[in-house]
């Protein structure tokens, strides 16, 4: 009896190890488009004629949320909810290149329900494309920008031994994109792709997203480039 539950239990913990991650990037991925697409919401509802309120009020929600969610699944997955920073998690030695087939697909899927949770919590169809074409050249420039300052902020604090603070960090940088870029700062194919389903102030057309797919992937490698430089080897500090 003891040597079959042994034997069940080695079976079922590297499941569950691999399950966790996972799982955690889903439900993070879910809880940060909810707060993007639902703040949103609830700003166009409560400040309908004033634009510059209405992107406030969504800025401040989202750099709130985002930090709290970092801090609660940072223990399980690390937290990315973001398929650029897994890959360059990978690209340094950070992550095995496998969980890429793992964390990339939650993250997708993840964001996607978070988008129909937030349009059904608002009274909205669960998902009807948005009409909201956003691929202008400065917008494409913005999401370059923002994608490398994120970067370069998570790698550069973890890789300098200051992880602790990459999530009030991460937080107050994605609040202040959200003003200093055109674009508003999406910096995530996961949550472009998710944000494609809420025709609301989040929303972003679907002919947009290859546009902003490959402007991220182009920050992102910019940022890598930063990264190496700025912050060349784990723990150093100069």
């Amino acid at each position: 009896m003891t040597a079959t539950t042994s034997a069940a239990e080695q079976i079922r913990i590297p499941a569950v190890a691999v399950l966790r991650p996972a799982l955690a990037e889903f439900v993070g991925s879910a809880g940060l488009t909810a707060v993007v697409v639902g703040s949103g919401i609830a700003a166009q509802n409560l400040s309908p004629s004033d634009t510059g309120l209405q992107l406030l009020e969504n800025a401040l929600a989202t750099a709130l949320g985002l930090t709290v969610l970092i801090l609660v699944f940072a223990p399980s997955s690390g937290a990315q909810f973001n398929p650029v920073v897994t890959l360059v998690d990978a690209a340094i030695g950070g992550r095995p290149w496998r969980d890429l087939w793992t964390y990339i697909p939650a993250q997708i899927l993840g964001c996607l329900a978070g988008a129909m949770l937030a349009n059904l919590m608002f009274e909205q169809p669960a998902a009807r494309w948005s009409s909201t074409e956003r691929a202008t050249p400065a917008h494409l420039l913005a999401e370059v920008v923002a994608t490398a300052g994120l970067i370069l902020v998570i790698f550069v604090l973890a890789r300098t031994g200051r992880s602790g603070i990459i999530a009030p960090a991460v937080g107050a940088y994605i609040g202040a994109a959200y003003w200093f870029t055109s674009s508003t700062s999406f910096a995530n194919p996961a949550i472009t792709i998710g944000r494609t389903i809420t025709d609301t102030f989040a929303g972003i057309a679907p002919g947009s997203v290859p546009w902003y797919i490959g402007a991220q992937l182009v920050g992102a490698g910019i940022g890598l480039a930063a990264v190496r430089l700025f912050a060349p080897r784990p723990g150093a500090t100069r």
